[in-house]
């Protein structure tokens, strides 16, 4: 169907059922063997553990199957509208992207010199950063199994290692012990955490506690263990060690280095909790190592751009969308005048909560759907300092501090590196957390963040400060939440993996991956599979 720009508002048309011996049959032909057992393994015909990678579709699929003009309409530059329109395009169909903001990427933002927002609030800021320097206020970090990286080697996307741990960073929490509210670096608290719970271990060990499930062998070898990773005294004693660090390193000769004081008793350190976030770098998706494009998370989606070129009109508020017997009408707004495309499908990733607020035909159940997902409040603050005392009095080469207090951590630069300044994240935070934040304006914002970080950091941490920038989510426009989440279980949700008619819904929150670009890569890559399996086969 070839694209018109007009208003057509007509009742929905069903889609034409397929059966699934000629589904198969029909994608067998189109798109090879790959996507054909994929397809067979999602609709339960081979077993799921034999998936193939993704392959995108590419115009040979189509030549001699489905002639004609196909065109999609993909709402939303972010990483899902950006992946489906750059795999549908690859397969020549006529993709035209609408983007309401004037960038791609979406939730995923560099801000750099020049970056001026209004929010939600009715504040605007111009970021007034220093030449070459940034803060990522959304997405920042890819672990090494996501698809993402895949993204940045295809499209040509440098990516530089991030800092997601750092033994040097600070730990500050409060409690009734005497390590309240005391700042003490992640090796320290590591050593004495792991040294006292090894102690108590090998006590309960020794003493019988774990006959009923260790053998004399087991409890030789569980010893040996605990002695190394606690760094146990002979007698199976935790009473402190080199792991905690120096205030003097070692030097040469006879300079041993002055070591840390002795930690605080067991008690203090089991119930300070300052061990509450060692378990992050553990999780699955948070490992290390990690990565990050250099110069921004967005280069990523700019590199898209270049890819897609004109097909993404930024600009283009999307007012409605509904299903046609054509396909499906989209109605925007451009540069004030209102405007309309309809194409023979759309992919809609426009934030589910906000997509009830469109003129639309969406079923009532559709509808309800939409609004079962929960949005999530967090946002960020970059300040940019003359001085990088981090590294030059702290020793602090990226990673970050983490803190009960409101701001809930500092996230130090992995780039410019011994420059003469650098951007700090002065929190990232979500939740109640940030919703502290939310309602503040920037300057009251950054006063909050100043006066928790120097609490952790020193007086340092309020001086030298030349410029900032901050947001929140849920009060920017076109986005108004971080990510929206639910179970992944759910009725609701598996009902918006389905179409309605010809419009389909992508993005992470259409994924197991929620919150990370490739939850809304492989949320647009399955889209991508089925719209281009049901155009290729026969109807």
């Amino acid at each position: 169907m070839t694209v018109t720009h007009r208003v057509v508002e007509k009742e929905q048309e069903r889609a034409v059922p397929v059966t699934r011996r000629s589904f198969m049959k029909g994608l067998g032909v189109t798109g090879g063997a790959g996507v054909m057992y994929g397809a067979m393994s999602a609709i339960g015909l081979a077993p799921a553990a034999a998936e193939v990678p993704f392959r995108a579709p590419t115009m040979g699929d189509l030549v001699g199957q489905a002639p004609g003009h196909h065109s999609v309409a993909v709402l939303g530059a972010g990483p899902a509208g950006m992946c489906a329109a750059y795999e549908l395009g690859k397969a020549g169909y006529d993709v035209t992207v609408l983007e309401a903001r004037t960038r791609p990427g979406g939730r995923v933002w560099s801000i750099r010199a020049g970056t001026e927002e209004t929010d939600l609030n009715g504040e605007t800021q111009r970021s007034t950063f220093s030449d070459g320097h940034f803060f990522n206020m959304g997405a920042t970090r890819i672990p090494q199994s996501h698809v993402t990286l895949d993204y940045c080697r295809e499209l040509g996307v440098q990516i530089q290692p991030f800092g997601n741990q750092n033994a040097n960073t600070l730990v500050n929490y409060a409690s009734d012990t005497p390590l309240s509210k005391t700042s003490m670096t992640y090796r320290a608290a590591k050593a004495d955490t792991f040294g006292y719970v090894s102690e108590l271990l090998q006590k309960a060990a020794s003493r019988g506690a774990l006959d009923d499930v260790l053998s004399a062998d087991d409890k030789h070898a569980l010893a040996e263990f605990l002695t190394d990773f606690g760094d146990l005294s002979s007698d199976g004693r935790y009473l402190g060690s080199t792991r905690r660090g120096y205030t003097s390193e070692p030097g040469a000769g006879t300079d041993y280095g002055t070591r840390l004081a002795p930690p605080h008793s067991m008690s203090d350190v089991i119930r300070s909790g300052i061990g509450r976030n060692f378990a992050f770098d553990f999780e699955y998706d948070q490992a290390t190592m990690m990565f990050t494009p250099i110069g921004g998370m967005d280069r990523i989606y700019y590199a898209f751009q270049d890819r897609l070129g004109d097909r993404v009109k930024f600009g283009s508020v999307v007012t409605a969308m509904r299903n046609v017997p054509e396909g499906v009408t989209v109605e925007y707004t451009e540069g004030g005048r209102a405007q309309s495309i309809t194409t023979d499908y759309v992919v809609c990733t426009i934030p589910p909560h906000l997509i009830g607020r469109l003129g639309n035909n969406l079923p009532a159940d559709v509808l309800a759907a939409l609004k079962a997902a929960k949005v999530t409040s967090s946002g960020k603050l970059g300040i940019e300092y003359s001085r990088r005392w981090w590294e030059t009095d702290e020793r602090i080469y990226g990673g970050a501090s983490n803190t009960d207090k409101d701001i809930a951590q500092i996230m130090f630069p992995y780039d410019h590196f011994h420059s003469d300044r650098g951007v700090v994240v002065g929190y990232y935070n979500t939740g109640k957390r940030h919703q502290a934040f939310e309602s503040l304006t920037h300057r009251q914002r950054l006063a909050k963040a100043l006066a928790e970080g120097a609490e952790i950091h020193g007086d340092k941490y309020k001086k030298d400060v030349t410029s900032s920038f901050s947001g929140s989510w849920r009060r920017t426009r076109y986005s108004e939440s971080a990510w929206a989440s639910w179970d992944s279980t759910s009725p609701e949700y598996k009902l918006l993996l389905q179409p309605v008619d010809k419009i389909y819904f992508a993005g992470d929150h259409l994924s197991n991956a929620i919150a990370w670009q490739h939850g809304a890569f492989t949320s647009a890559r399955s889209v991508v599979a089925a719209l281009h399996s049901r155009v290729a086969g026969p109807s």
